[in-house]
């Protein structure tokens, strides 16, 4: 019985937490070259722990302590790129539970902190692919709980409604002027915001066609295409977007529930960062400079067919977290990233309407998905 009192009063802490918070802001971005294309940009940063993956941390608990999984003094483990562990760390930190993030050991600095803020420790692997052996035996050698985002992520949360990012979304556009959205653009790092926005759309019967853009060398978009897909070239770095793109299918993905996927180079999702900062005077993570390339080449072939209509997509994480990488000339440099041809083509794209493509390692995108 005690323990049980312990799960609910744990619980009960998550669903105060829930009370006390509001909704993240729609944030509207308007377009000069492209007038009747409405943009916005669900700021996702607003939350406590500062990502989108707030939500998921939530629902993961949730789930964990309504299954029995998580008990009183349970060490809580989890596969993480940084965003994710320092959401958890928080959630963990409120019930009073030990927590450990597997990370690699690239993850931003500023990640890592965040994460011992909330009380949690970092454990590090040198290839980014492990994160998931060494926490399932950290698990097991702590008699805790790996939490498992990567399978778990498209269970956890309710895709139905229950204020999950889909509803939240539909709700926030009910008075805008194009207020059901053409289309939703967003990124794949468990794949759990895609299946919950894909299905939560074709529950309710949405006209919104789902767009999931995909860093270069992750699986996602590969797997999406199959046969049709066009591999980028041996010379591209390993994917190093955090927050997105993976190096094996996550279970959570549903490509069932996704009407088109992009492949957007890293540079490409940098410039997209360092642009976005420039327009709206808000500074973002890669993901988001991700979400944003995409949702600009989308944009554009709407403008190109005299279509009107509104684009929604995230921003993921603070840009804050990626002073030392992102938006550190030294860095881009050390990996050999340069973002010049894709600001100017962002730029040109935001004044004209039209959209110039750049060839970059041989990638090249299947029309008429």
């Amino acid at each position: 019985m005690g323990c049980r009192d312990w799960v609910v009063g744990a619980i009960a802490k998550i669903e105060a937490d829930i009370a006390r918070s509001a909704d993240t802001h729609l944030i509207p971005m308007e377009i000069p070259g492209m007038p009747d294309i409405c943009i916005y940009l669900k700021d996702e940063t607003t939350h406590l722990t500062g990502s989108l993956k707030h939500r998921l941390a939530r629902s993961l608990f949730l789930y964990a302590l309504s299954s029995g999984y998580i008990h009183e003094g349970t060490t809580v483990v989890e596969a993480s790129s940084g965003s994710t562990a320092i959401s958890e760390a928080y959630f963990a930190r409120l019930i009073g539970v030990p927590y450990i993030a597997v990370v690699p050991v690239n993850t931003s600095p500023s990640k890592i902190e965040a994460i011992g803020f909330y009380g949690g420790q970092c454990h590090f692997v040198e290839n980014p692919g492990d994160v998931y052996d060494a926490a399932h035996r950290l698990a097991h050698q702590t008699n805790g709980y790996y939490m498992d985002q990567f399978s778990n992520a498209g269970v956890a949360t309710d895709w139905r409604g229950n204020n999950n990012i889909a509803e939240s979304i539909f709700r926030q556009m009910a008075r805008e002027k194009y207020p059901v959205p053409t289309w939703i653009v967003v990124g794949a790092g468990t794949g759990g915001t895609s299946a919950t926005i894909g299905r939560y759309m074709r529950y309710h019967g949405s006209a919104t066609s789902l767009c999931v853009v995909d860093p270069e060398r992750s699986v996602f978009y590969d797997a999406y295409h199959g046969p049709k897909a066009d591999p980028c070239c041996d010379e591209c770095p390993t994917t190093v977007v955090e927050g997105i793109g993976r190096p094996r299918v996550e279970p959570a993905f549903v490509p069932e529930v996704v009407d088109r996927m992009l492949r957007v180079p890293n540079a490409a999702s940098y410039a997209a960062s360092h642009f976005l900062e420039k327009v709206t005077g808000r500074r973002y993570g890669g993901s988001t400079g991700t979400n944003l390339y995409g949702v600009m080449e989308i944009a554009a072939e709407m403008h190109a067919r005299g279509e009107a209509g509104s684009i929604v997509t995230l921003a993921c994480d603070s840009g804050s977290r990626y002073q030392d990488s992102v938006f550190n000339t030294e860095w881009l440099s050390a990996h050999h990233v340069n973002v010049l041809p894709f600001m100017e083509q962002l730029e040109h794209v935001y004044t004209t309407g039209e959209w110039v493509p750049i060839p970059h390692c041989g990638m090249r995108q299947p029309v008429g998905d």
